[in-house]
């Protein structure tokens, strides 16, 4: 049981009171010091003891100091002169008891255990996120820096119907969520919705990062996987036009889309002359760094290392690397999206195109198709040409409408019973972007009869690519 003072006038005293009633447990004892008997409240618990006096008077109030070993003392006055004589009666009796006031004049004192709460501010703060598009911050935990934080999802973030487990969370995490008025448990395996509310913790200048970002419904990717652009460029696997293609390609989608800096890793490089060639290509270029591994240090440890160093947001590479699937298995595990570079430019693209393989892999990353369209300023287009119904697909062509709707951009749905491969090489100038498989790098034969799509395109190497993390089941 903690023993606390508690020194009240007016009618904020009157309202605190009746609050401290209705929330006792009964796990502290409260002497209350009061002015007038109309601030009282009706019931009056056992744990509370009442004194009727004057607490600017040194001698009555020392009558309570001396009573108890007080843990705390509050104050809530009426004026400035009242609350500093107060203030200046318990330190005359207890020099590094913590005091907490009601401040409504900017009272400055030279006291490291005395915590102000401004009237005026709390009301403006209250009142404040009330406001849509105002992030709600805990006031009054922890440091009282803001390290606690309160975000709706908005229909169309890049956040909603993404897995909490493929989110990543460096230096701040999710804690709690609520849905329709509930509190759900917060597993990796949950998927954000639009209108739900979740809760945060981290430091202060990232959570308001993390609300910028969840709440803006275009413009952001390659976040929320990262901040940067990564390519990695192997000079004894990939031939020299390969290579320097495939820097041309990450510079200009570096400066198309919203990324940070873009992070170039070259690797077992073959002689001088490509290596000034590809410096040339990064000459003049803004917040690009150029990494060389002469050690042979292995495509697994160069890239986990900086993935880890350098908030990576995106990894491009081109399709003769990616036919490597047991040295780069462990990219599923990253959760970070693959540009495959193609044999088409990315400069030429006129369409993003989908070809609707299953639906719930395509909902979890349709705010991103939308995202990564309207950056590149290409239309879209997506193919429902399956031979077959897809499970709930009318669902998801809704979805999907929706968001073009949100993005105010167009949509081409395509609707057929056809043969989508053969469907998909008729396009010519597009970036595929499909959900990122564990059985895209499982080995397989080739099966002409096979109708995933996903897997199927995933092996042509003339598409542009971007391969999206999900949470398969």
């Amino acid at each position: 049981m903690k023993n606390i003072l508690v020194i009240v006038d007016g009618i904020v005293g009157n309202k605190l009171l009746h609050r401290m009633v209705d929330a006792n447990t009964g796990d502290n004892n409260y002497d209350i010091v009061y002015m007038n008997e109309k601030i009282l409240p009706d019931v009056k618990p056992s744990n509370f003891t009442f004194y009727h006096f004057d607490p600017t008077s040194l001698s009555k109030l020392l009558l309570v100091l001396n009573k108890d070993i007080h843990t705390d003392v509050l104050i809530v006055l009426t004026t400035k002169d009242e609350t500093l004589n107060v203030i200046k009666n318990v330190r005359y009796k207890k020099k590094n008891i913590n005091i907490t006031i009601y401040d409504n004049w900017n009272i400055q004192l030279n006291d490291n255990y005395l915590s102000r709460y401004n009237g005026v501010n709390v009301l403006a703060n209250g009142l404040l996120e009330r406001l849509p598009n105002i992030p709600v911050v805990a006031q009054n935990i922890g440091l009282r820096l803001g390290e606690i934080m309160e975000i709706k999802i908005p229909f169309g973030s890049t956040y909603a119907f993404r897995y909490i487990g493929s989110i990543e969370q460096k230096e701040w995490k999710i804690f709690g969520l609520y849905r329709n008025n509930k509190l759900v448990t917060v597993k990796p395996t949950i998927i954000l919705k639009p209108n739900d509310v979740i809760l945060i913790i981290g430091k202060p200048n990232i959570l308001m990062q993390v609300y910028s970002a969840m709440t803006k419904t275009h413009g952001q990717f390659p976040m929320p996987f990262g901040r940067n652009i990564y390519l990695y460029i192997d000079l004894f696997v990939q031939s020299e036009k390969e290579a320097e293609n495939s820097l041309v390609e990450a510079i200009y989608l570096h400066k198309k889309i919203k990324d940070k800096n873009l992070y170039v890793s070259i690797t077992r490089p073959t002689n001088v002359n490509i290596m000034e060639r590809l410096k040339t290509h990064i000459e003049g270029v803004d917040n690009i760094v150029l990494n060389i591994d002469y050690h042979n240090k292995g495509f697994s440890k160069i890239v986990k290392s900086d993935v880890k160093k350098y908030d990576i947001g995106v990894i491009m590479l081109t399709h003769n690397l990616l036919q490597y699937k047991e040295a780069i298995k462990d990219l599923i595990t990253m959760q970070i999206p693959i540009y495959k570079i193609g044999n088409s430019k990315l400069s030429k693209t006129k369409d993003t195109l989908i070809v609707v393989n299953d639906t719930k892999s395509y909902e979890q990353i349709a705010p991103i198709i939308f995202d990564v369209s309207e950056q590149l300023n290409t239309n879209i287009k997506l193919y429902n040409v399956a031979p077959i119904k897809i499970e709930n697909i009318d669902e998801l062509i809704e979805h999907v409408e929706n968001l073009a709707k949100l993005f105010n951009q167009n949509i081409e749905i395509v609707n057929k019973m056809q043969n989508p491969i053969r469907e998909l090489q008729k396009e010519e100038n597009i970036l595929q972007i499909l959900p990122f498989k564990k059985a895209m790098f499982d080995k397989r034969l080739v099966n002409f009869f096979s109708t995933n799509s996903d897997l199927l395109s995933f092996d042509l190497p003339d598409f542009n690519q971007l391969l999206i993390p999900i949470l398969e089941e």
